[in-house]
């Protein structure tokens, strides 16, 4: 099923327009990428997390970064999520499993309130389908394995939205381009990056940002290297 799983008027404010929207939305709303015909595909799902913080009541979401000794994905920042297996019962079912697995998030305190649709990453030939949820009774999270994951983040909306965190990235001799943010101390990139910014815009949370600025990848991620080194 893809749309709401529950009545937008039963979540949070803030949340709802995400809710509704996700009846109306399709791949390529997200991505301009559709699997080859007849080329093979395994099942993942992710768990995109939203919660309020503690201090304020202002939104979050929750984010990972892979280790840096993984061998593919390393050191970049992701939803909770990964590849489905017997037993999930569908992608909401393997988005919480792989959450509670990861990040240690208690699957009894969230409630998923919308299903995305598939979306084809060519890179490393998954159908990941996004699981919209709400955080309504918020756990403690942490890395659960260090050999899989490095940092668990919950990261406030308004700095991924806040102009100054929001930039392009282009890697060299190659023609794409995407968005990245540099924030709480993650630098995204890649397909979280690309799915965030979409759903910013859908949320209605989006403000005005320079997307005319572009920055070399490679250099990038070393520069945000050199900063959490020197601690700034």
């Amino acid at each position: 099923m893809i749309g709401p799983l529950v009545e937008p008027e039963s979540v949070p404010e803030w949340l709802r327009p995400l809710v509704k929207v996700s009846a109306e939305v399709d791949s390529k709303t997200f991505t301009r990428f559709s699997p080859p015909e007849a080329a093979y595909t395994r099942a993942a799902a992710v768990l995109i997390l939203f919660g309020e913080r503690e201090a304020d009541g202002e939104p979050d979401v929750l984010l990972q970064r892979r280790a840096d000794t993984l061998g593919s994905h390393a050191g970049q920042v992701a939803f909770p999520g990964g590849g489905a297996e017997d037993g999930d019962g569908g992608p909401v079912g393997t988005a919480l499993r792989e959450a509670e697995e990861e990040t240690g998030v208690v699957p009894s305190g969230v409630r998923p309130v919308a299903v995305l649709p598939e979306l084809f990453v060519p890179v490393s030939g998954f159908a990941v389908t996004p699981v919209l949820a709400h955080w309504a009774e918020p756990s403690p999270v942490h890395a659960v394995d260090p050999g899989e994951t490095a940092s668990v983040a919950r990261v406030a909306i308004a700095d991924l939205v806040d102009p100054a965190n929001r930039f392009t990235i282009q890697k060299a001799g190659m023609p794409w381009k995407g968005p990245a943010f540099e924030v709480g101390g993650l630098f995204v990139w890649g397909f979280t990056a690309g799915l965030l910014s979409v759903l910013l815009g859908l949320g209605g949370w989006e403000r005005e940002w320079d997307d005319g600025d572009v920055r070399d990848l490679d250099e990038s991620l070393a520069a945000f290297q050199e900063r959490l080194k020197g601690g700034e």
